[in-house]
């Protein structure tokens, strides 16, 4: 099981915090530091002091770290234009010589469109919007140097992009695609993406997307065209102490009002970690992304770390 940890820093993280955070998850033998991609907290608390941009932190921390694996979980399609993102992502892998993933969704979070003025399309709109987007970013990352991509859709139209950068990674930087949509996220996740992750839900909800996600990699003919196989990933909320009651006091912010969906989160002792990853892994996942809370709580990580991580095969 690879274990990475996944951060929220909109709930309120300075570039700072998660720099001492992201050092620290590499040095206590996690795989990845992912973060969510968010311009405003999903409460009432502001999330001060203010929203960083994802990929403007992770290039800082591709030249701040140097072995953990860094990306969103998951990167809004509304908020940047294919081309550029392409290109974005492209200089990011390059700048941590090769240790960055894509995760990219359809947005959901109105709230921060109308904040900052970002479009809001309808949700139909959206999803054509990400399909054509992972289309283009794909499709450029893959053209041959020397080489052009063009690409006319209903949303976007490349004419003869040079389709450089080039990234570290080839083809390309590894593309996640998540969620609970029944219908068009499998589809699109066994056409475009290297890992499908369903986040913060049951074992019997994630084993049933599972299914869904397996059922379009045979529809879409993922196997015959020599793709590599689906990494199927779960996200996991985790409120984890050495008593009850410091896993009770880490898992208080839960239970705030939020715009999040309900979760599925584990909260008592490293053994009971231990357990639902096994239950995750039982199901097909070989990858889980930890989501811890608090910035300011590394005893949280180090934790984890000592007690969970040397339990699971293939962590360090």
């Amino acid at each position: 099981m690879r274990v990475s940890v996944f951060t929220e820093p909109h709930r309120g993280a300075s570039y700072d915090d998660q720099l001492r955070f992201a050092r620290r998850v590499e040095e206590t033998g996690f795989e990845g530091f992912f973060r969510a991609d968010h311009y405003r907290s999903m409460g009432d608390d502001p999330g001060l002091p203010g929203p960083t941009d994802a990929w403007l932190t992770l290039a800082a921390l591709a030249r701040e770290t140097s072995r953990i694996r860094l990306g969103t979980l998951v990167s809004s399609a509304t908020f940047r234009l294919p081309g550029p993102l392409a290109v974005l992502v492209a200089q990011v892998d390059q700048m941590s010589g090769g240790r960055v993933e894509l995760g990219l969704g359809a947005g959901w979070y109105e709230r921060e469109h109308t904040a900052y003025g970002i479009p809001f399309p309808p949700v139909a709109e959206r999803f054509d919007r990400l399909a054509e987007q992972l289309e283009i970013i794909t499709g450029l990352w893959r053209t041959p140097a020397g080489e052009t991509f063009s690409f006319a859709g209903q949303h976007y139209q490349l004419l003869d992009a040079p389709a450089l950068p080039k990234p570290v990674q080839r083809p390309g930087p590894p593309v996640i695609v998540g969620g609970r949509g029944p219908k068009r996220t499998p589809e699109l996740a066994a056409r475009y993406a290297d890992e499908f992750n369903l986040p913060f839900k049951s074992v019997a909800e994630t084993a049933a997307a599972y299914d869904r996600v397996r059922e379009a990699c045979d529809r879409t003919g993922r196997a015959e065209s020599g793709r590599s196989p689906l990494v199927l990933s779960a996200g996991v909320v985790v409120a984890i102490g050495r008593t009850d009651a410091q896993a009770q006091r880490r898992a208080a912010p839960l239970h705030v009002k939020s715009a999040l969906p309900p979760e599925d989160p584990v909260i008592g002792s490293p053994a009971q970690l231990v357990d639902r990853l096994g239950e995750f892994a039982a199901v097909g996942a070989t990858r889980v992304h930890l989501r811890l809370i608090d910035f300011d709580d590394l005893d949280h990580l180090e934790l984890i770390a000592a007690e969970v991580l040397p339990q699971l095969d293939g962590t360090r």
